[in-house]
């Protein structure tokens, strides 16, 4: 039986500034004893956690990890974010950062969920990353988590500046293609962001969306009946030049369309996943 009221947790919710499911649990391991309490939560460096709760964390980095041998890798990245650049760019920011990553390919995590849980020599991976936080008193969150299992794995990682850590990764799941061509390739998809693979996979919904589109602009524009096929056709081609991997022209090269460099090299991808700080997760698989 607790010997511990609502009233001291919220008293000591305000006195410390930690979250309240920390308080009940210090409270809780202290058998009710306030000092005893206040100094877990101070170990555990969740002092102040809930006043960051509330604060926007629009800066951070992304961290990436392969792991495995040639022909049966598995690649890994990790979205951190904070609030400000000062403590994305601080080098215990990005060893915080790296350590994170190091057990999420540890214990194959997939997901930001499974990765919070993770557990490492002293406490759970979301306990970890809430005493780092402690130390810079910036609020501290684990955004986003993609895996990638291919036969290789290729890792695109790009900055705003030198003076700041990656903000954007890929990664690039490929059977052997040359170290130039796959990087070119992790490189289009940091660039691009495209939203599907192929022509195959894109949602019937959102094909018969843009046939609607075009066939509506078309008559508004008093379009000759017998031409709107064509006008369709071309809308679809710029759509799928526009978000479909296979047929968009190369980043490096608009020469190039992506599915004929893949016949050039004999490989084939088998799926990306994108991470950048800021934005939605992207990953598509071949």
């Amino acid at each position: 039986m607790a010997n511990f009221t609502i009233q001291d947790i919220q008293e000591l919710r305000e006195f410390t500034g930690a979250g309240m499911l920390d308080v009940k649990n210090a409270l809780t391991e202290a058998q009710g004893d306030r000092s005893r309490a206040i100094e877990l939560i101070r170990i555990k460096g969740l002092k102040g956690l809930a006043k960051r709760e509330d604060r926007e964390t629009t800066e951070g980095l992304v961290v990436a990890k392969v792991v495995g041998e040639p022909g049966a890798q598995f690649g890994y990245l990790a979205e951190l974010n904070c609030e400000t650049d000062f403590v994305a760019k601080n080098e215990k920011f990005i060893a915080m950062a790296q350590t994170v990553i190091d057990y999420i390919a540890k214990f194959e995590a997939d997901n930001v969920t499974s990765a919070l849980e993770i557990p490492t020599e002293t406490a759970a991976l979301v306990d970890f990353i809430n005493q780092t936080a402690a130390v810079f008193n910036e609020k501290v969150v684990l955004k986003s988590v993609s895996r990638l299992d291919a036969a290789y794995v290729t890792v695109y990682l790009h900055k705003h500046s030198n003076e700041l850590p990656p903000y954007l990764g890929t990664l690039l799941g490929h059977s052997e293609l040359p170290e130039s061509v796959a990087k070119a390739l992790a490189q289009h998809v940091a660039g691009l962001a495209p939203k599907f693979f192929s022509k195959t996979t894109v949602p019937t919904e959102v094909l018969e969306s843009e046939e609607r589109v075009a066939r509506e602009i078309a008559a508004k524009e008093n379009k000759p009946e017998n031409i709107i096929p064509k006008i369709v056709e071309g809308r679809l081609n710029v759509f799928y030049k526009e978000n479909v991997f296979l047929e968009q022209p190369l980043a490096k090269d608009p020469t190039v369309i992506i599915k004929d460099l893949l016949k050039q090299n004999s490989g084939e991808v088998l799926g990306y996943a994108r991470l950048a700080v800021g934005e939605p997760s992207l990953t598509v698989s071949g």
